[in-house]
């Protein structure tokens, strides 16, 4: 492995505040003492790091832009891209927990939550002291989770939860769910589901050949009595559920230049040492060509996100904004791993070097959050004002 020299192609930096480096630096520390040495082996195993989560709220890395009255750091949107980006330079599964407990559990207590169920839980989710997750897609029900089967209906003191949901990160270790259901008129509404309820299980899900240094797994529910003030008051529809994924794909847009810019690193870095014909491989035109289009691809990522986070600090970033800067990073950055480990040969292959962990990751979060092709269509119906989905 190389030092990391993060790209910065057209002086981006000097967009951000000086608060922002600082933060940066802090992720960028934590990333390369915890999380780099551990991260190869840890994927070999099919095995989530958890105790990384308590450092990672002791650093202040869940839930950012929630208020400091809730136990967040009041910080801005650039503040949480740059933490996104930094964490998926290390692993997509290290970002993928975090972008769950912000974005997909804390943001939807913050913003359709009770005061009571805010001061509960979001200074616990805060410090990792307690860890949530997000069950929306569902075994027959990805992309139309206007069609969700789980239900749940009023019983007197309390609801009756029945349903299932899969591919849903964090599961089997959290304490919290954050589920979305519909009532018995039909209506999409959210609840908070706790660990230990009767009837609430959690199975992990094996054998995968991607994010196999994150945790994955179902959420089961046969049966749960879930009290009345679990249920989030403050929202209904699929408005709920569609505003915590556009805050966990601005999130992922981040995120997405850390893997890229990790594969540069290493590809730029290897062409340089690695002779052939008794020169750098570098000195070749074709390699060249390569890694003048990565760190093109890179800027264009940097400048689309940054530009997303000025709009989302300003409350104007809108969804299909938010949708095309995930599909066009999360695609750049999947085809710098794969066309960076062709640079290094057989090398790039081996455990040796980041390439193929991040581009089996990236497979995964061009799929997550919204399909590669799903999001293509959401901007063609911005454009067009047509949908194209049924």
């Amino acid at each position: 492995m190389y030092p990391y020299k993060p790209v910065d192609y057209f002086a981006i930096d000097e967009l951000l505040s000086d608060e922002h480096k600082i933060i940066r630096s802090s992720i960028r520390d934590w990333v390369n003492r915890s999380v780099s040495p551990i991260i190869e082996q840890a994927a070999h195993e099919h095995k989530f790091p958890h105790y990384l989560l308590k450092e990672m709220g002791e650093l202040g890395a869940f839930g950012p832009f929630i208020p400091e009255k809730y136990g967040g750091s009041g910080l801005d949107y650039i503040s949480y891209g740059v933490i996104m980006t930094e964490l998926e330079r290390g692993d997509s599964g290290i970002r993928s927990a975090a972008s769950v407990q912000t974005s997909l559990v804390m943001y939807p207590i913050f913003e359709f939550g009770s005061e009571e169920q805010k001061l509960k839980y979001l200074p616990k989710l805060a410090k990792g002291e307690i860890i949530g997750c997000f069950g929306l897609t569902e075994p027959n029900h990805g992309s139309d989770p206007g069609n969700m089967e789980t239900r749940f209906v009023d019983a007197g003191d309390y609801y009756i939860l029945n349903g299932a949901k899969m591919w849903i990160t964090n599961s089997p270790i959290a304490d919290i769910a954050v589920v979305w259901a519909k009532d018995e008129e039909g209506k999409v509404k959210g609840l908070i589901v706790e660990k230990g309820m009767e009837g609430f299980t959690a199975p992990e899900t094996k054998g995968k050949w991607s994010l196999r240094a994150s945790i994955t797994g179902e959420l089961v529910f046969d049966n749960v009595k879930v009290p009345k003030d679990h249920l989030l008051p403050n929202v209904k529809g699929l408005k709920g559920p569609l505003s915590c994924l556009n805050s966990a794909r601005y999130g992922i847009a981040w995120g997405a230049i850390g893997a890229a810019m990790d594969c540069y690193n290493t590809a730029l870095e290897y062409s340089l040492e690695r002779k052939q014909f008794n020169k750098p491989i570098a000195s070749f035109q074709l390699i060249q060509k390569k890694l003048a289009e990565f760190v093109t691809e890179i800027t264009k990522a940097q400048l689309m996100a940054w530009r997303l986070g000025v709009l989302r600090n300003e409350g104007k970033a809108t969804p299909a904004q938010i949708s095309m800067a995930k599909r066009n990073n999360v695609n750049i950055a999947l085809q710098i791993a794969r066309e960076s480990r062709q640079i290094l040969g057989a090398m790039g292959i081996t455990d040796d070097f980041p390439m193929m962990r991040h581009m089996m990751n990236l497979e995964s979060v061009i799929t997550y959050e919204g399909t590669h092709d799903i999001h293509l269509l959401i901007t063609g119906n911005d454009i067009t004002g047509i949908s194209a989905f049924v």
